[in-house]
């Protein structure tokens, strides 16, 4: 019952300018894409540290949730951050959740792709896999690139 979904954003911004957003500066999602990210508490560590542990209030399918998890690694050349939800509504359905962020150059042009790349194991064959967090993660993608933009 493991399995693995992602989904790749096409963004303007640069691969840096959206990673650092994800890794130095997590606290201001919320104020970028405030639909999708009511709030961001650092609970452990520093925000661009492995081992960083940070609890997420975000908004899902019009309902609150959270997600407390762990940054495992964190690779500025790759513009790469792995996540571990520890705690949080994810895990009512799931076993262990990695997600893992990755920000890459459009070859040949300017803008970005947004991996986003999830590892889970499902607690039994009747939990859907998370395909629902893909939109989510696309919008806020979306949003938090027009942010990047309107500030350069």
């Amino acid at each position: 019952m493991v399995g693995e979904i992602w989904i790749d954003v096409d963004i303007k911004a640069s691969a840096g300018q959206f990673h650092h957003m994800f890794a130095k500066r997590p606290h201001h999602v919320s104020n970028v894409t405030p639909r999708h990210i009511g709030g961001v508490e650092l609970h452990e560590g520093e925000w661009d540290k492995v081992g960083r542990i940070v609890l997420w209030n975000y908004i899902h399918e019009g309902k609150p949730k959270v997600a407390k998890d762990r940054i495992e690694a964190v690779d500025l050349e790759k513009n790469l951050i792995k996540f571990r939800v520890l705690e949080g509504d994810v895990l009512k359905e799931y076993k262990t959740f990695l997600i893992t962020l990755q920000v890459t150059p459009k070859q040949g042009g300017t803008g970005s792709v947004v991996r986003w790349h999830m590892e889970y194991e499902r607690i039994d064959e009747k939990v859907a896999h998370p395909e629902t967090l893909l939109p989510f993660l696309e919008a806020m993608s979306k949003e938090i690139d027009e942010h990047l933009l309107s500030t350069e």
